[in-house]
Parts: structure tokens; sequence; C-alpha cells
């Protein structure tokens, strides 16, 4: 049995040797010989080669070959040279095999129908840059396209630069057809048979097979209504031969009208634009076309089509903004190049940092002036409190002063009295003395005076207001506090001096504030004073420093500060009376600062205490 099974396995093997061997033999060389009427070193053809080799380098099957010829039909031409031609191809390639041949150009397919039998018999063709009437031309040669060809045909239609013609120069009148003579055209040649049909209604003129000078000189001096429509001009007339692209650029240095032309690669060398052949899309499609014969798909199922997707119209953004041609003007779906970016899109990033940047220092801004609003509403609430401690602290030292102001008071009210009942007496004697009379009068308005001056001092010093600055005199504030404190001091036995700088001494602040901090000091150093048995002094002072600091001093001759308190003695709610509540120097320090001033103490070497306040000047207005 085993025998039998391995006998029909064997069998099988032989029979399907045959089949598999064939398969391969079938199978064609992975390669491609790439044939190029004209020379890969212009723009457009190298723009083909460059798609196509990408095409097929993307493919991802084992390498395929890829071999390049430059026929350079443009340039060279007869049989001397087209014979060379063939040699030179015939003695490179003898030995190696070919998968497919890739003819570009009418020209170069010709001779690849002249020379296939004899160079690669048996190699498919695949064409391309051929139009319809170059494939009828090649059958009226009798060089009709066999089963082992395919390609594409690709359309340039004159009708359609007149389209866009019309779209550029919305009055055209005149289209000026410029170009190397219509026999050497690769793909433009079929537009002479076009001019009776699609012109109407134009005139027509062609600078064709032209010198380069002559060409030149004649676009210079095209009326306002016509238009240029530009194949390629390979070479100057005088022996010279160049790229289209150079010829273009040579040609719009002169131009005064728009140059519509025919190829992408032209539209930045100084053409507007038009429907133009894309080569990426050429070179695409003849790549997938030979791949397809190399996989093995014979070429007569391959289809020879026309290649819609090879002509798009495209306009170059700076030709439009040089003719003042507008973008709705142009035809439908057509695409702008060159557009002059945006300041967005010119610094995209620059901009979002700089955004970013103005956003962080908004938000430290509204954080900042949000803070400062807030700490100006702490201030404020600060000086409300400050006010109202203050006004607290008034009305507490007033009612230690209610004697000394009662005092004050009942001098002039008791003089009042007197005056008052001496008068009655006199104007009840028989002759009354009106010239007495009329001096107590005067004495009664004299203490009447006086009593209302300490009513008034004491409803300033006891009325609550808010803290306000202005320009105040230093002396006038220091002299009125004296002048309060005159009866306090003389009934405490304390001697009063003041020692005024002589003339102004101007600052900005709130007075009945200074006052109070002045009067606080004052009544400190008398109570200092009170278990002294005489050579009680306070004294006054008031001058400049060197820094331009108004200074108020303030001393008494008391026993001094213990040297361990002096740095204690403005806390809050520090005292070294027995019934002192240890408040007033703390306000006084607030009520200093509010006033951008310093005050300290210190002990005199003489004995006593000395308080200075530093105040800044009041600027000059």
């Amino acid at each position: 049995m085993s025998i039998r099974i391995r006998g029909l396995v064997l069998c099988a093997v032989l029979l399907l040797m045959p089949a598999c061997l064939t398969a391969g033999e079938l199978r064609p060389p992975q390669s491609i010989l790439v044939l190029d009427q004209s020379d890969l070193r212009g723009s457009f053809y190298y723009e083909v080669f460059s798609a196509l080799r990408a095409a097929v380098n993307a493919d991802g099957r084992s390498h395929i070959t890829l071999y390049t010829e430059s026929l350079d039909l443009s340039r060279f031409k007869g049989e001397a040279y087209e014979e060379s031609l063939r040699k030179h191809l015939q003695v490179k390639y003898r030995t190696t095999p070919i998968g497919v041949i890739v003819a570009i150009g009418a020209a170069t397919l010709q001779h690849v129908l002249n020379w296939r039998a004899e160079l690669w018999p048996d190699a498919p063709v695949v064409f391309t840059m051929v139009n319809e009437r170059d494939l009828a031309a090649l059958s009226l040669a009798r060089l009709k396209p066999s089963p082992a060809m395919t390609g594409s045909l690709i359309r340039v239609r004159l009708s359609d630069q007149i389209t866009a013609a019309r779209a550029i120069v919305p009055d055209l009148d005149r289209i000026v057809l410029i170009g190397d003579a219509w026999s050497n055209q690769v793909l433009f040649g079929s537009w002479q048979d076009e001019i009776p049909n699609v012109t109407a209604g134009l005139q027509v003129e062609e600078i064709v097979g032209r010198t380069m000078t002559e060409i030149r000189e004649r676009v210079s001096r095209l009326d306002d209504r016509s238009a240029i429509i530009y194949t390629a001009v390979y070479s100057d007339g005088e022996g010279a031969h160049y790229p289209p692209g150079v010829g273009l650029g040579l040609i719009a240095e002169k131009a005064n009208r728009p140059i519509i032309v025919a190829s992408e690669t032209l539209i930045e060398r100084g053409g507007i634009g038009g429907f133009v052949l894309l080569p990426s899309e050429i070179g695409r499609d003849a790549a997938s076309r030979a791949l397809r014969v190399l996989d093995g798909e014979a070429p007569a199922r391959i289809p020879i089509a026309a290649l819609p997707d090879a002509v798009k119209p495209i306009f170059n953004w700076r030709q439009m903004k040089k003719w003042g041609v507008e973008e709705s003007a142009l035809p439908d779906g057509s695409e702008i190049r060159f557009r002059d970016p945006s300041l967005w899109e010119q610094y995209r990033w620059q901009s979002i940092a700089i955004g970013a940047a103005l956003l962080v220092q908004a938000m430290l801004i509204s954080g900042l002036l949000q803070e400062r609003h807030k700490r100006n509403d702490a201030e404020a609430e600060a000086r409300n409190r400050m006010t109202e401690l203050a006004h607290v602290n008034r009305q507490s030292a007033a009612g230690e002063l209610s004697s000394s102001i009662a005092h004050e008071l009942n001098q002039p009210l008791g003089a009042i009295l007197t005056n008052t009942e001496t008068a009655e007496l006199i104007l009840h004697s028989p002759s009354p003395d009106l010239a007495e009379i009329r001096e107590i009068l005067a004495d009664i308005k004299r203490d009447d005076l006086r009593a209302s001056e300490v009513i008034s001092r004491l409803k300033s010093f006891l009325k609550r207001v808010p803290f306000e600055i202005r320009t105040i005199d230093v002396n006038c504030t220091m002299n009125e506090v004296f002048e309060f404190l005159s009866v306090q001091a003389n009934s405490r036995n304390v001697a009063l001096y003041l020692e005024s700088l002589p003339g102004e001494l101007k600052v900005s602040g709130d007075s009945v504030q200074l006052q109070q901090v002045i009067l606080n000091l004052m009544v400190n150093g008398m109570d200092a004073m009170a278990s002294m048995p005489y050579g009680k002094a306070l004294i006054g002072k008031t001058e400049i420093d060197g820094r331009g600091k108004a200074i108020i001093s303030i001393s008494d001759s008391g026993p001094g500060i213990p040297a361990d308190k002096l740095n204690q003695i403005f806390d809050p709610f520090f005292t070294t009376k027995q019934k002192g509540m240890g408040v007033g120097l703390s306000i006084a320090r607030t009520i200093v600062q509010a006033h951008k001033g310093r005050i300290w103490a210190e002990n005199q070497t003489g004995g006593g205490a000395v308080f200075r306040i530093a105040l800044p000047l009041a600027q000059p207005s």
C-alpha cells in the first residue's frame, strides 16, 4: 500500500513540474527601461521620472531595477543621430533582460515600435505623453500598436487655455500663441488644428518658430485686451538651446500681458497659470501600468485610455496680484499656488507664544490689580479702624483732661459773670459811667471768645473725621497742642517750652491725628514726671535734619525709660502705667507710619526721655 502511495505522489510531482517551469518562464524580468524623448535635466520630464521612480520604489515587492535613457530628440534629429541611438541601445542592453519599456513622448514611442523587434522582441511597452493625434499618426505610419502595448493618452486642449485666458482678461480680444514650430511641439502640435474651431470672435497672433529676440520685442507692445498662451520654446533660433522654463523667464521679463502656460513646472517661472499638465500624475500612472505588467498582467488587458487627472487649472497668486485678477474670476476647481501667507500662517507659533505670553501677562496684571484692590480695601479698612481707635483714644484723653478743660472754661465764664454783675451795679447808679461799661463789655467779649476758642479746640479734637492728607504747618500744630495742654501742665506744675523752627515747617498729613500723637506724647511725659516734687519740664522742638525730614521732638525731665523696655513701648497693650491700656503709643506709631514717617524713643544723657518723629516734607505745589 505504501509503495502505491509513493508512486502516485511521484507521478503528481512529475506532472506539476512543467506547469511550474512554464509559470516561472512566463514571468517578466523585474526591470524597467524608461526612454524619455527629452532631457531629464528639464524640470517637467524630471518630475515625471521622479514620480515614476517613487511609485516603483514604494511598491513593496522585491527589488525592481530601473534603467533610464534620455534620447534628447527635441535638440537632435536626423537619421544618423537616430541610428546612433539604436546602436547605443543595442550594445548597452544586449545582455540585459528588460521586463517592460516605458516610452515617454510620441517620438520615443515611434522609435520603440521601430526598434522593438530587433532590440527587445519580448518586452511589453507602456507609453505616456502621447495624445490621440499622435497615436493615429503611428497607425498611418504602419506602426499600429501591438497587443503587447498599453498606455495613457494626454489631452491638453487649446480651448481650455482660452477659457483660462478669458478668466484672466475679461474683455479678451486677442490671443498670442508662442512656442517652437508646431512640428516640434510634443503635445501641442494639435492646437494648430484647433485654432479655427475655438477662437471665434478672437484675433489670433502666432509667434511660433521665431527667434527669442523677435519674441521678446513683440510681447513688449501688446494691447491691453491680449493674453499670451505659451507652449514651449527650446532654443533662441540662433544656436542656443535651453529648457522651456528658461525660455519662459526670458519672455516674461519683457511681456506686458499675462502669460497662460500649459505645464505645472512653468507656473513659478513667470506664468500666471492655466489648465496645466501635472508631471507627477503622468509619472505615477506610467509606473502603475508598468507594475501591473511586471505582475504578469497582459498589456492587452490594460486598456489604453485618457488620463483625466493629468490636467488641472492651477494659477500663480503673485501673478494674479500683478495683473489684478480676482480669485472669483477663475474657472471652477482652480488651485492657487504661491499665495502670500497671512500673518497667522507665517508666524503661527510666534503668534501663539506671544498670545500665551499676553494671556499670562493679562492674568498676572488682573491678579495684581485684584491684589492691589484688596490691599487698598485693607488699607482703607485699616485707616478706618485707626481713625476709630484714635477717636476713642482722643475721647479717653479728653476724659483725663476734663478737669483741666473745665478749669480753662471756668476762668472766662467766671470773668464774664463778674463783669456782668459789675455792669448791673453801675447801671443802677444815678449817673452810670458809660466809658467803664464800655470797658466791661469789651472784657466780656474777650472772655467769651476765649471760652469759644476752648470749646472749638475741644470739638475739633474730639470730632470723628476720616484720615485726610493735607499740607499742614507742624509749628502751628505744635503750638495748638501746647496751648491746649497749658492749663493741664500748670495744674501739674509742669513747665512747657516750645522751640519752633522759624517760619513754616510744612508736611503732608492729617492735622487732627498729628495733634493726637503730640498730645499723647506730652501727656505721657507729664505722667512720667508725676512723682517728681519739682523740676518738671516738657520741651517741644521742631527742626529739619540733614536728610530733609521734619523732626518733632518731645522731651521730659523724668526718670526716663528702662533700657530693656525701649523696644517694646510701641507694642500694642504694652504699658508702664498702673492704669494704662497700652494703646496710646501703638496708635501714635500707626498714625506716624500712615504719614510715611517714623517714631522712636531715646533716653537723654542728662536724664529724662525724648520721643522723636520724622516726617517727609511736603512737596512744593
